[in-house]
C-alpha cells in the first residue's frame, strides 16, 4: 500500500511540474488568435488580356484567401468558364466552383481560346453567375469580398436584380478607372492625361450603379496598376516547372505579345497586403463618357466618398510579393 501511495505521489507531483510552465505561459501572453481565410469571389473576362490569369494564379497561391467562386463576365463568358475549368484543375484546385455570366457581343480577341477548348477538363455547364454571386451573398452576409476585374455587367446586374442583398457584401474590390494618369503612363515619361479605362469603359451604366450602390468599395485604377512583367521576372517565373507556373507560361504564348502589364493581380495584393497600394478617400463620377472624375464637390458642402482609391504603387515592392507565391509549388 505504502509504495503504491509512493508512485501515486510522484505521479502527481510530475504532473503539477509539467503543467506549471504551461499555466504560467498563458498567463503572461495569449497565443494569436488564428484568422479565418477572406471569403472571395472573382469576377473576371479571363482569356483576352493576360493579366486575368496571373490575378486569378495569386489568389490561388494566397492561403488568407478563399475562394467561393469564380464568375465569368464580358463577352464570351462560357467559354471562358471553360478557360477557368481547365486553369483550376491543372492547378489542382477544381474544387473551386466557375459561374457564367450573360453573353455580351466580342470587342476583343479572345488570345487563349485554344487553351479553353482543348482537353476534357471543361465542365458542359456553368451556373448563372448573377445567381450565384447572390446566393453566396445571402449564405455569407457581410463576409465577401468582391474582386472585380473586369467589365463590370454581373456586378450591374447583380444590383439591379437584388440590391440589398448586393449592399450585404462586406466590400468590393475593382481594378478601374483612370484618375490622374492613362494608359502608357509608367511615371518616368511626360505624364499621360486621365482616359476612359476599359473595365469602366464596356459598361459605363454598371459602373456608374457600383459608385453609387453603398458598398464598401476600394479602386485600382491605371495610376497604381500599370505594373510590367519584364523578360527577367517572366523568365525566374516560367522556369519553375510548377503545374501553375507551365499553365501560366502556355497562357502567356497563347497571349502572343511581349512585356504583360499585370493590371488585374494588383486587387489580390491589396487585400492581401493592403500597404501595397495605400488608398485615399474620394468621391469619383463616372461620367457618361466613361472617365472616372473626382468629384469632391464646393468646399462647404462637400460631396461624401464613395470610395477608396489607390493612385500610386511601389512595382518593386509588388513584385517581391507575387514571384514568389506564383512560384511557390
Amino acid at each position: 500500500m505504502s509504495k503504491l501511495k509512493a508512485i501515486l505521489a510522484c505521479t502527481l507531483v510530475s504532473a503539477i511540474l509539467l503543467s506549471a510552465p504551461a499555466c504560467s505561459a498563458q498567463s503572461s501572453s495569449n497565443p494569436p488568435e488564428k484568422t479565418s481565410p477572406e471569403k472571395v469571389i472573382i469576377d473576371t473576362d479571363i482569356g483576352d488580356d493576360i493579366d486575368d490569369a496571373f490575378a486569378v494564379a495569386l489568389a490561388l497561391r494566397s492561403p488568407e484567401l478563399q475562394i467561393l467562386g469564380i464568375t465569368t463576365t464580358f463577352g464570351d463568358t462560357e467559354t471562358r468558364a471553360k478557360l477557368l475549368d481547365r486553369f483550376l484543375s491543372e492547378a489542382g484546385r477544381p474544387d473551386i466552383p466557375v459561374a457564367a455570366g450573360a453573353p455580351t457581343p466580342p470587342k476583343g480577341t479572345f488570345t487563349q481560346r485554344r487553351y479553353a477548348e482543348s482537353g476534357h477538363l471543361a465542365k458542359p455547364s456553368h451556373p448563372d453567375a448573377v445567381a450565384f454571386l447572390l446566393d453566396q451573398i445571402r449564405r455569407n452576409p457581410s463576409q465577401i469580398t468582391l474582386l472585380a476585374i473586369g467589365p463590370l455587367m454581373n456586378v450591374g446586374a447583380a444590383i439591379d436584380k437584388d440590391p440589398a442583398t448586393f449592399r450585404k457584401l462586406k466590400r468590393v474590390i475593382i481594378m478601374g478607372g483612370s484618375i490622374k494618369r492613362g494608359y502608357g503612363d509608367v511615371g518616368f515619361g511626360p505624364p499621360t492625361p486621365p482616359e476612359p479605362e476599359w473595365n469602366i469603359l464596356n459598361d459605363i451604366p454598371s459602373a456608374q450603379k457600383l459608385f453609387a450602390a453603398g458598398v464598401p468599395l476600394f479602386v485600382m485604377p491605371l495610376d497604381a496598376t500599370q505594373l510590367k512583367l519584364d523578360e527577367v521576372k517572366r523568365a525566374f517565373l516560367f522556369s519553375q516547372g510548377t503545374p501553375l507556373t507551365d499553365a501560366l507560361t502556355l497562357l502567356y504564348h497563347q497571349w502572343g505579345q511581349e512585356t504583360p502589364t499585370l493590371f488585374d493581380p494588383m486587387t489580390i495584393a491589396f487585400l492581401v497586403s493592403p500597404t501595397l497600394c495605400p488608398v485615399q478617400p474620394m468621391h469619383i463620377r463616372v461620367d457618361a463618357q466613361g472617365f472616372t472624375r473626382p468629384d469632391p464637390g464646393p468646399p462647404k458642402v462637400p460631396n461624401p466618398p464613395n470610395a477608396q482609391v489607390c493612385l500610386e504603387s511601389n512595382p518593386d515592392a509588388f513584385f517581391r510579393f507575387l514571384l514568389p507565391r506564383l512560384a511557390t509549388p
